[in-house]
């Protein structure tokens, strides 16, 4: 990374940065390390922007430039490293949390362990203010067995449902419930049972229901697809149930009660000229996101919106916004997913949530949601796939270091690759031993990014994609004893996957059950449940 800046360093203490979150200040809290150790220990609100990360992810995270952001490490050195970058990025108001974690941790703030921890404690919070009801693996499997009147929805991603699922189930993701539940179940005796792996997007997506008034009894399956394992039962994998489209007459009643539950939490209703307004404004850092399917967004989207599915963003809030207190904008093309989606985020304590509800005379995009940089990647020296085959192909060949994400190592890379963390190159000492240095990524980004440090380092052209788009075989698995960095940048998740240890699974449902007492200590969150 860049060198260490002489600028002075604003300081600012733990409790400063409480009293910002308690009183709805803007504020973003970044932690520098690698996920691994980040899901080991943070503060609630932290988002987790590794060292070197911060070019391909802040741009999005903090799409206001003087928007006020705090880093923190856990005496690894990060913070001195981060300073620089931020400011050559544009970000002028960088503070610097006194002590870092253990500063954190001394000063009575409350310590969260795993991933999108906001969420995960709200939804623990929904299920014991409103008792949710839910179902335990058994009881659903009995149920199956006799052939009962019921529907399972799973509201994971898709991706999530395809590895494994309940069987019988179909994917619906948890911000599609609402608008397709009717359709789906047209009999009111018909039950409605929603799953995920663990319990957040069964909570949320059964409240999500109920909250909407289907007639339908609805259940959550206690514990998700780890309830189900840690019974003893079998999962489906490979499923690719989906819904059909709505009917004009179900839409109409779930936007009917989508737009009353958006009136009742506060969700304002607004058109292109509010839009406007709010973006403009100097003063307020804006999201604008669509909460539609990935797909849809890919056909046409209104022009500087991000793809945000309603269900993962509830899910996963900390993933799309990075300035806690910021302005989000929702929209959709139905009346229905923006709404159900903006009535949980106001209950997740954010103050300003509004419904784009008016798309006319708004420029529209279509494709996938480009990749959000910072800056534009840097000019550096490349290697194409064909010179890189012939150079391996006349001897040894350069030494080829791999930036993807750990799981994206392990599923394919360049035969001979070394798996490696950009903040873990400069100083390497296997990069001291004269050898040519080939940097690649999946799409080539980070190896751009991180070339521009390596004096004579090169950058495979067009990425492990480009390799692959050749035709060329791809090596499989993670040879720690080779690589030059632990592979800590990807937190396990023990809900994810078929090969979690029972007692992993375990561990994570008995944790999740002591987030609302966490949340009590904590007493930053402000959340709060429609009753």
């Amino acid at each position: 990374m860049n060198a260490i800046s002489a600028a002075p360093v604003t300081v600012i203490s733990p409790h400063e940065v409480r009293r910002l979150l308690r009183e709805g200040g803007e504020i973003a809290l970044f932690d520098l390390r690698e996920e691994g150790p980040f899901a080991a220990a943070h503060p609630l609100f932290a988002v987790n922007l590794p060292l070197g990360r911060i070019e391909e992810r802040i741009a999005a995270l903090v799409p206001r430039r003087d928007a006020p952001v705090v880093i923190y490490d856990d005496g690894e050195g990060r913070v001195a490293r981060a300073l620089p970058v931020l400011a050559g990025l544009g970000y002028g108001r960088v503070s610097v949390l006194e002590g870092g974690l253990a500063g954190w941790r001394e000063s009575g703030g409350e310590i969260f362990i795993d991933v999108n921890v906001p969420s995960k404690a709200f939804g623990e919070l929904v299920e014991h203010v409103r008792q949710t009801p839910s179902l335990p693996a058994p009881e659903l499997h009995e149920r199956i067995a006799r052939g009962d009147d019921l529907v399972i929805l799973d509201a994971r991603r898709f991706s999530e449902y395809h590895v494994m699922s309940i069987p019988g189930g179909r994917s619906v993701p948890g911000g599609e419930l609402a608008l397709r539940v009717r359709d789906i179940a047209p009999s009111p005796q018909t039950t409605v049972v929603v799953n995920c792996a663990g319990r957040t997007r069964s909570i949320i997506g059964t409240q999500s229901l109920v909250n909407a008034g289907i007639p339908n009894p609805v259940f959550a399956l206690r514990n998700g697809t780890i309830g189900w394992t840690l019974a003893g039962l079998e999962l489906d994998h490979g499923a690719a149930r989906t819904a059909g489209a709505p009917s004009d007459t179900n839409v109409a009643q779930a936007r009917d009660a989508a737009a009353a539950l958006a009136q009742r939490t506060g969700v304002r209703v607004i058109g292109p000229a509010v839009l406007s307004a709010l973006a403009g404004d100097p003063a307020r850092t804006v999201y604008r996101l669509d909460v539609r399917s990935p797909e849809e967004y890919a056909l046409s989207h209104l022009a500087g919106f991000r793809s945000a599915p309603g269900g993962q963003l509830v899910q996963a809030t900390d993933e799309w916004i990075g300035v806690r207190h910021g302005t989000i904008v929702l929209t959709d093309d139905d009346g229905v997913r923006a709404r159900m989606t903006a009535h949980w985020l106001r209950q997740l304590g954010w103050r300003e949530v509004y419904v784009l509800d008016d798309w006319a005379g708004l420029p529209r995009e279509g494709g996938p949601e480009p990749v959000l940089l910072a800056s534009a990647p840097p000019d550096v020296p490349v290697l194409s796939v064909a010179d890189l085959v012939a150079a391996r192909a006349a001897g040894e060949g350069p030494l080829v270091i791999d930036l993807a994400a750990s799981p994206d190592f392990r599923k394919g890379h360049v035969p001979g690759a070394v798996f490696a963390i950009r903040a873990d190159l400069a100083g390497h000492p296997r990069l001291a031993e004269g050898r040519e240095i080939v940097l690649t990524s999946p799409d080539g980004i980070a190896a751009r990014l991180a070339a521009a440090e390596l004096v004579g380092a090169r950058v495979l052209e067009g990425g492990t994609d480009a390799w692959r788009a050749a035709g060329l075989a791809l090596e499989t698995g993670l040879d720690a004893e080779r690589a030059l960095s632990r592979p800590g940048d990807v937190y396990k998740r023990p809900y994810e996957g078929t090969d979690n240890a029972a007692a992993a699974m375990q561990a994570y449902l008995d944790w999740e059950f002591g987030l609302v007492a966490q949340l009590e200590r904590d007493g930053t969150h402000g959340f709060w449940v429609l009753e």
